[in-house]
Parts: C-alpha cells; sequence; structure tokens
C-alpha cells in the first residue's frame, strides 16, 4: 500500500517545510522547500528535494530513491554538485527491516553507508534511520513526510520535512546532473 500511495504523486510536486528544530539545521529554517516525486515505475520512485536558496536560486543537490527489494523497501540518497558531479557522500541509505505499515516506513542505515560514512568522517551517521510517511489519499490534510533521526547516544539528531499534498506546486527543474 505505501509504495501504491508514492506512486499516486507521480509527476507532481509539493511544497514544504522544515518541522524540526534543532541547531543544525538553522540555516534550512523557514525555507521554501519542494518535493517532486519526478520518475516513476513498479520498482522505483525517484524524489527530488530543493531548497530555497534565494528568490531564484535553489539547491538541486538532493533526490531520494525509493525502490522495492525482495523482503522490502530501500531508501538511497543521491547527492550532486551543481555542476553534476556526485558528492562524495552519495548513495547512501538502508533497506526496510519490517514491514513497516501503509502510512510509514523505517529504514535503517545499511552496511555499504556505514564504510561511506566513516570513510568520510561522518562517524555519528552510522546509527541513521530514515523515515518516509504518506497519508492516505484523499485526506484534506494529507502530507508526505521525510525524517532522520538518530539516537541519543549518538547525538540525539532529528530532522523533519512535511509536504502539504493538498495543494500541488508547479514542478521544478530537475535536480543538478539530470
Amino acid at each position: 500500500m505505501f509504495f501504491e500511495r508514492l506512486n499516486l504523486l507521480c509527476g507532481k510536486a509539493y511544497a514544504g517545510t522544515l518541522v524540526s528544530e534543532q541547531d543544525a539545521d538553522a540555516e534550512m529554517a523557514g525555507k521554501p522547500m519542494i518535493m517532486h516525486a519526478a520518475t516513476c515505475d513498479l520498482n522505483e520512485i525517484q524524489i527530488p528535494f530543493h531548497i530555497a536558496e534565494g528568490p531564484d536560486t535553489w539547491d538541486r543537490s538532493r533526490t531520494w530513491f525509493i525502490s522495492r527489494t525482495g523482503e522490502g523497501l530501500r531508501l538511497k540518497h543521491r547527492h550532486r554538485h551543481e555542476d553534476g558531479s556526485l558528492d562524495s557522500v552519495t548513495n547512501y541509505g538502508g533497506d526496510t527491516a519490517d514491514e513497516g505499515t501503509a502510512d510509514r516506513q523505517e529504514f535503517p542505515v545499511d552496511a555499504e553507508s556505514k564504510i561511506s560514512f566513516r570513510d568520510n568522517g561522518l562517524d555519528q551517521s552510522v546509527t541513521n534511520v530514515w523515515a518516509v510517511e504518506i497519508s492516505p489519499p484523499g485526506q484534506t490534510d494529507a502530507l508526505f513526510a521525510y525524517e532522520l533521526r538518530r539516537p541519543e547516544s549518538a547525538d540525539g539528531r532529528h530532522f523533519r520535512v512535511e509536504f502539504d499534498l493538498s495543494r500541488p506546486v508547479p514542478p521544478p527543474p530537475p535536480p543538478w546532473g539530470d
């Protein structure tokens, strides 16, 4: 059900806001954000995530990939620089550890990502758990949410962005490198 709900968003874009309140994200607070379910098929959905940097300037470096696996779902993150080149920290994420729900799926960090994080001096990220939520279709307060959490033993990180699914917005330009 979760993946089918995501497919209902295909081709549409939605405005969002940062709802978590940690100092690590202070530079993003209050900035317009857009997610765009840009590419969808039966096995993968690509969702570019853009953050406004100025009146007509957007950071278009991030894309979320949600795909089916033999056992569940996988979330991967692609990060690019403005010139289209891949960031040194890219293709990280994880697979669902259980079946989750139609509303929420959690993705604990995978082994490949842990190696990349350690190689890039991001040891605190080896405990990451990402989550994606999507409301049932037709709700007036429907939302899509992206979340990152770490346990207090790592640093208690919490990042959450929520997007209003009741009002599509014009699709943004493609992410850098596409």
